[in-house]
């Protein structure tokens, strides 16, 4: 039980880009996602990228988690909030198609 309260899951976030990268390299070339909709996928790595950075400056400027600070950790999240909503944005707006059941 000790050795699990010591793991770290830092290197486990970090291999978990490579599958999002191969996952936006198909999504990128697949014609049938609205573009708007890839570009919130996209957004979703610049939420990464910012809570990232959040959390460093959590911890050298206020020596405290990320979800200590109210302001950094919203700010943050308000990343994802923009992402999600461009990825639904880009879906809803994709043209209705019709399907040919016979």
């Amino acid at each position: 039980m000790q050795a699990l309260a010591s793991f770290d899951p830092a290197p486990l976030f970090a291999l978990s880009l490579i599958p999002y990268l191969f996952f936006l390299y198909w999504a990128g070339q697949c014609r049938s996602l609205p573009k708007l909709t890839l570009w919130g996928f996209r957004l979703t790595l610049l939420f990464v990228l910012v809570t990232i950075l959040a959390a460093v400056l959590a911890l050298r400027c206020c020596q405290a988690e990320l979800v200590a600070i109210d302001a950094l950790h919203g700010g943050a999240e308000a990343f994802l909030t923009l992402s999600n909503a461009v990825l639904v944005w880009g879906l809803l707006r994709r043209p209705k198609k019709t399907v040919n059941n016979s």
